[in-house]
């Protein structure tokens, strides 16, 4: 169907794959500046404590130590920072409230000085009550993570660890219904994982802060920089080098605050590097617990749905409510609801404070929707994918009252994906299939910028402000604006991300890139062709056109002139150049979000998975994932980005929790003790199809897809699970254990129907014992 474009439907190799392959890559952690010191962080292993005394006496008079910081030497008003809220200190301030929070920081002339200044801090602390679970966080009575007084009076939730609750709804549930169905689902607080672990250098001069990070959002950076340390955004530039993955863990500020803090009181670059125990101390996704009660008639069609929803959020708000309030919006997932209330809490805790994740809160939903979807199935006697076919919305069909339809084809996307796994045909035993959907939002009303500069040898270089966090961004944009100017898309360059000479953009996330992003380079590639017309029209004397199929401009004698020559002839041999200019802004409303949704990302999911009925061990032996991508601008990429986002969902699914102590300390932040996949885990056959009509709202009809993969994979394991051994497990991850207690109990549940059933005496109706 990619006929007619030269270069979007091609797998061009990936621009920055050879330099990761061979090593060449550098990343924040491998850059060195002139007199660079080494900055280190004190993190006392205390959920919950109170400050007593910090004594850095000791560590200031030690040789090659340059600075060493606590709250009190950073200012009478400790400054704060945050990405919507500045509440989290650059340093503890009077209390720890989380494992991991930084007391204090210290600059030294090498890595081993800083440690043995870190060593000599002496630090007093009073150890206090921790709440690090939602039963923990809700029990009455429980330690207040936050202070009441430093809440609202007119706060309902004030003297709770509540922080905050979302309330979403539209219709009137119906009276009566065939069939109602009503249980929780729970999914645990994991971490990111990313290879690199966040780092940051900080320098100062006279024209203010300049900082390398590898920050997955950096003009998010520069305004919280600015604001943390009183700077007008014009003197705080932020570099992006090369990023290690991300995953939402590297969106939004870290150790860049007390990093340069630390840099203007040592008077030289300091860099901080977290380590991966650290990193795992800093960031994790929320913890849920959802409840689903769900009707439907005789037919198996959703009459309404009701969620009560709690996410453990953690000690500082980062991102997390916006988190919790987003992903409730479509809780519902993409079935007709006629009737729906959703409510959420997020709900503070003394851990790490949650951030984004791989799909925004998105699996957590969709764990606990499709789930259900799949438990009704079963008591309605129908097949899984029957259900599912008869609830999906159809194009054009309202989803979300108000909202943006739907704008896919999502039926032929399941029955895709369930054809690919061989739905309807014969299972091995000890085997089971199951099949989810998931459903997710971009982020709506947002902006980005892009600069397209075509040189006159009409090479180009193509300016944006996404970052390439492993999604290909760079390779997209070239082919993007290849297919716009006719460039061959080697002779484009997509340079990383530099705040003070890259155009803004809101944010690489939300598998927004190459949807939002990309039209801005391609806004930019329309207007460097007018400009590119106007001046061959000067040049040539007459009226002239861009001809993009032969890299050129056309008089309207018919006279033809290379773009690089007429550049030339205009502006003078071996000068000039043209800069397009393209911006997207998105649709304003008044909506919860800000505004209606540009696209829905909607994905499929199907598994099929062995359980070893002695040990309760779950292995995924094949899975097929389904994404309604629109147009793949880079068929590979697009395939990449979906089996990679479904390899990770495997983690949470299967292995991946963090375990707190009832002291809130956490017990497994190291790849020891925390397990994540492995190559031996991986299913031995993994397929994605694409679902590809041209209709989505990005270039050439592209939609995002980068969150696709993780969000239904979960739900699909789970419901083989119940199809393999006809036990359900609401709880993840699925590990053995798990799985073998419950296996146990269904066995005894068993018996125990089968002893009962056989020693009663018949009834009226009933069916003789072997009948069944």
């Amino acid at each position: 169907m990619n006929e007619r474009f030269r270069c979007v439907g091609r797998s061009l190799a990936r621009r920055d794959g050879e330099d990761k392959l061979t090593g060449a890559a550098r990343y924040a952690a491998d850059l060195q500046l002139p007199g660079m010191a080494t900055g280190k962080l004190l993190r006392p292993p205390y959920a919950h404590a109170r400050i007593q005394r910090i004594n850095t006496s000791e560590a200031k008079a030690m040789p090659g130590v340059l600075a060493v910081l606590t709250a009190e030497d950073l200012g009478t008003s400790v400054p704060r920072f945050g990405p919507m809220v500045a509440d989290q200190p650059v340093l503890a301030h009077k209390r720890v409230r989380f494992h991991g929070e930084p007391v204090a920081a210290v600059a030294a002339i090498d890595e081993a000085t800083a440690e043995a200044a870190l060593q000599a801090i002496e630090v007093d602390l009073e150890e206090l009550p921790a709440v690090a679970s939602l039963e923990a966080a809700l029990a009455p009575g429980a330690p207040l993570v936050l202070d009441p007084a430093a809440r609202a009076e007119d706060d309902p939730w004030r003297t709770t660890n509540v922080v905050r609750e979302f309330r979403y709804g539209w219709g009137e549930p119906a009276d009566m219904c065939d069939l109602v169905l009503e249980n929780e689902y729970a999914f645990p607080a994991v971490h990111h994982y990313a290879l690199e672990p966040p780092a940051c250098i900080a320098a100062w001069d006279t024209n203010g802060l300049t900082v390398w990070s590898s920050i997955q959002h950096p003009f998010i950076l520069r305004r919280v920089l600015a604001s943390t340390l009183g700077l007008p955004f014009s003197r705080v530039r932020v570099h992006v080098p090369n990023i290690g993955g991300s995953f939402g863990g590297k969106g939004y500020p870290r150790v860049e605050p007390i990093t340069a803090f630390l840099a203007r009181a040592a008077g030289r670059p300091v860099k901080v590097e977290a380590s991966v125990e650290e990193a795992f101390l800093s960031m994790r996704r929320a913890a849920a617990r959802i409840r689903v009660r769900t009707g439907v008639d005789a037919d198996g069609l959703i009459q309404f749905q009701e969620f009560a929803g709690d996410f453990l959020v953690g000690a500082y708000a980062d991102v997390a409510l916006r988190v919790v309030g987003k992903s409730a919006y479509h809780a519902c997932g993409p079935y007709r609801t006629p009737a729906a209330r959703i409510v959420t809490r997020a709900v503070t805790s003394n851990t790490a404070p949650s951030s984004a994740f791989r799909g925004f809160g998105a699996p957590q939903w969709c764990w606990a929707l499709e789930s259900q979807m799949d438990e009704l199935a079963h008591a309605c006697d129908l097949d899984p994918l029957e259900i599912r076919l008869r609830n999906l919305v159809s194009r054009g069909e309202s989803l979300v009252p108000g909202d943006t339809p739907a704008d896919g084809d999502w039926a032929e996307g399941l029955r895709r994906t369930a054809d690919a796994i061989g739905w309807n045909t014969p299972r091995k035993p000890h085997r089971g299939r199951g099949l989810a959907v998931g459903i997710k939002n971009p982020t709506p009303a947002t902006t980005s910028m892009a600069l397209v500069h075509m040189h006159p040898d009409a090479s180009v270089t193509v300016n944006a402000g996404t970052t390439e966090v492993g999604q290909g961004a760079r390779t997209m944009f070239a082919q993007i604006a290849s297919e716009a100017l006719g460039v061959a898309a080697d002779r484009i360059a997509v340079p990383n991300p530099d705040t003070a000479a890259t155009p803004f953009d809101h944010m690489t996330a939300s598998s927004r890139s190459t949807t939002m992003a990309g039209n801005a380079v391609l806004a930019a590639c329309r207007n460097l062709r007018e400009q590119l017309a106007e001046i061959a029209s000067e040049v040539l004397g007459m009226e002239a056109e861009v001809d993009v199929e032969h890299a050129c401009v056309v008089a309207k004698d018919g006279t033809r002139v290379a773009y690089g020559e007429a550049i030339e002839r205009y502006f003078g041999e071996k000068q000039g150049e043209v800069i397009g200019q393209g911006a997207y802004r998105g649709e304003r409303g008044n909506l919860p979000f800000g505004g209606p949704q540009a696209f829905w990302e909607v994905s499929f999911a199907a598994s099929e998975i062995e359980v070893d009925s002695a040990t309760g061990e779950v292995r995924v032996v094949r899975h097929v994932g389904g994404g309604d991508v629109g147009r793949a601008i880079n068929p590979t990429l697009a395939v990449q980005q979906h089996d990679g986002a479904a390899i990770m969902g495997l983690g949470h699914t299967l292995f991946e929790q963090l375990e707190y102590d009832h002291d809130g300390q956490l017990l497994n932040p190291n790849l020891m003790d925390y397990r994540v996949p492995l190559c031996p885990d991986l299913p031995e056959e993994v397929e994605c199809v694409l679902i590809e009509n041209g209709d989505g709202p990005g270039p050439y009809g592209a939609k995002g897809l980068g969150e696709s993969g993780t969000i239904p994979f979960a739900p699909s394991v789970g419901n083989a699970l119940f199809e393999a051994t006809g036990v359900r497990v609401r709880e993840l991850p699925l590990t053995p254990e798990r799985v073998w207690h419950a296996l146990r109990e269904n066995t005894q549940h068993e018996l125990a129907k089968d002893v009962e059933f056989t020693s009663a005496p018949q009834r009226s109706g009933g069916r003789p014992a072997d009948d069944g």
